[in-house]
């Protein structure tokens, strides 16, 4: 199974893809990583890693793994996360980013709980993720990126948190990685590396 975890800064990543010879606009790329950066400020992970690494791997899926190009689809992927998890509004990202990569992060933005208590809190997410297989296709290549990110090194987290967080994405996240060639090969290769949390 390939992990991607070496870009943890957009310096490492920039170089990266400049070497690579991939038709990727960079300078158009920097502004969402800007924002990115700006939004999440000193937010950390669950690891206690910086929030921005969550997103470069998620990039580094796209344009290293899935070999993306599409400029939208890559801000996108670096933007997922600044509606759920910061102050950043939907018309924030439109006034700085324009409607695609808007609507691409709309999709990809688990909407607020209704209702308290950790029941209210799943069933909400369980509708989130049912209503993915009727997103874009570019939409969904920015989840299964977020996805592969979060679950790459699952080992890492709590032991109820990983059976939970398998079920969750061999339920919702591999069918939707059927349609993708790249995403399916890598979703069957973490499931077998991942069998013994079924």
């Amino acid at each position: 199974m390939e992990v991607f975890t070496r870009w943890r800064t957009w310096e490492t990543a920039r170089s990266d893809i400049a070497s690579s010879g991939a038709h990727i606009d960079l300078d158009g790329l920097a502004p969402a990583v800007a924002a990115a950066e700006r939004w999440h400020g000193d937010q950390r992970r669950p690891t206690g890693a910086p929030y921005v690494e969550h997103l470069l791997e998620a990039l580094e899926v796209l344009v290293r793994g899935a070999e993306v190009t599409a400029p939208a689809v890559l801000s996108a992927a670096v933007l997922h996360d600044v509606v759920e998890d910061t102050p950043a509004t939907l018309a924030d990202v439109e006034a700085e980013f324009g409607p695609e990569v808007t609507e691409l992060v709309d999709w990809v933005t688990k909407p607020p709980t209704a209702g308290a208590g950790r029941q209210a809190k799943r069933a909400g997410k369980a509708a989130y993720l049912r209503r993915l297989r009727d997103a874009p296709r570019e939409a969904v290549l920015v989840k299964l990126a977020d996805r592969v990110s979060n679950v790459q090194t699952l080992d890492r987290m709590p032991p109820d948190f990983q059976r939970r967080y398998y079920a969750e994405t061999i339920t919702y996240i591999v069918p939707l990685a059927e349609r993708e060639p790249w995403f399916r090969t890598w979703y069957a290769s973490w499931s077998t590396h991942f069998a013994h949390l079924q």
